[in-house]
């Protein structure tokens, strides 16, 4: 059995110190309905810039040294980079005590006094405890901004922040849950990842709307945060340009298309898709009308990873010589419709900078 087929088998049988001023949160405090609640409010520092670091697929399990890397590159990079706000793409933990593995890492988030929401991943609750476990326990810890889940909406981290200039909103940041696996009728030993539903995406296009009004009818130039890439990504890969990183496996999506991507589209507000979930992916794809991003492997060695300083490096064991955890780091300067993007690897070397 193959890596890759491994996970797909578990993933069937589970079917602020660095914090810049913050603003009120209107939509909440205002007594708008829930759907329309946002997680957070932020603006931009003094020198009119706004950091955000993404985790993803730390993979740990508590106690078990081949976590000691996953540790080690979330504590550097948080110390490091000393975001604005941290954004984990899931996959959190990848074995029993599930709970305790989890906190491990979401501690050094929650006590690194920077605002941080998580988007869980599939991995995240096929350890014993559920969903709602999970999430309740990651909501309890000190500056994490996600919300409840949404009465109503699919999954559990559905969440939206805001991000706001001298002139009015600038930047919003959705999160969206892609849960685990689905099971098809009459494909019952089939694995199916699971897929954006219909009440995400009203959910989604409710908040666009509503913040387009905000912004004089024009859309808020958006980022998506989830943890399994869209199917869209395998036909981008053939009509688009890679523009930097390591395309080092093929994409793994739901077998579904959910339509979220259509209404990315449609409302014209989302620039990027970032996400997780494939470990030896960390590059950045330019579709023509959208940015694919896949984060960097944070983890350790308790999963299949096999990037190197020097890009993919083929290994028949579960860990590639020269393998090195990262992070992703996004800049926003205030008034600037693009953003910057980078990898920073653990140890400090910085790859893959672009201005998008």
């Amino acid at each position: 059995m193959n890596r890759r087929s491994f996970l797909k088998g578990a993933a069937f049988v589970a079917a602020s110190v660095a914090a810049r001023p913050l603003l009120a949160s209107p939509m909440a405090e205002a007594g708008e309905e829930a759907p329309l609640r946002v997680a957070r409010d932020f603006s931009f520092g003094p020198d009119g810039s706004f950091t955000l670091l993404q985790f993803t697929d730390t993979h740990h399990i508590i106690g078990d040294p081949r976590s000691k890397r996953a540790l080690d590159c979330v504590r550097e990079a948080l110390d490091a980079v000393r975001p604005n706000l941290v954004i984990h793409t899931g996959d959190i933990l990848f074995g029993k005590p599930d709970m305790e593995s989890a906190l491990e890492v979401l501690q050094l988030l929650a006590g690194s006094g920077i605002p941080w929401a998580v988007a869980l991943g599939n991995h995240d609750s096929q350890f014993g405890s559920t969903r709602k476990d999970m999430f309740d326990l990651i909501r309890s810890l000190p500056g994490c901004v996600n919300l409840p889940p949404k009465e109503g909406v699919y999954g559990s981290s559905n969440d939206v922040l805001r991000l706001f200039g001298a002139q009015g909103i600038e930047r919003a940041f959705y999160l969206f849950d892609t849960m685990d696996a689905v099971i098809l009728k009459g494909e019952e030993e089939i694995h199916c990842y699971d897929y954006i539903r219909h009440s995400q995406i009203a959910w989604y296009r409710a908040h666009s709307e509503h913040l387009a009004q905000e912004n004089g009818g024009q859309p808020v130039p958006s980022l998506a945060f989830f943890h399994i890439p869209l199917r869209e990504i395998e036909e981008a890969l053939i009509s688009g340009t890679i523009l930097g990183g390591t395309n080092g496996e093929p994409p793994c999506p739901s077998r579904l298309n959910s339509g979220l991507l259509a209404q990315f589209r449609e409302m014209g507000d989302v620039q990027a898709i970032v996400t997780g979930h494939d470990h030896d992916n960390d590059y950045v794809l330019d579709a023509g009308y959208m940015y694919y991003i896949y984060g960097r492997f944070s983890g350790g060695d308790t999963i299949y990873n096999h990037l190197g300083r020097e890009g993919y490096i083929p290994s028949d064991g579960p860990t590639a010589p020269g393998t090195v955890s990262g992070c992703r780091v996004f800049r926003f300067q205030e008034g600037q419709p693009g953003f910057e993007t980078y990898v920073r690897l653990y140890g400090g070397e910085i790859q893959q900078r672009l201005e998008l």
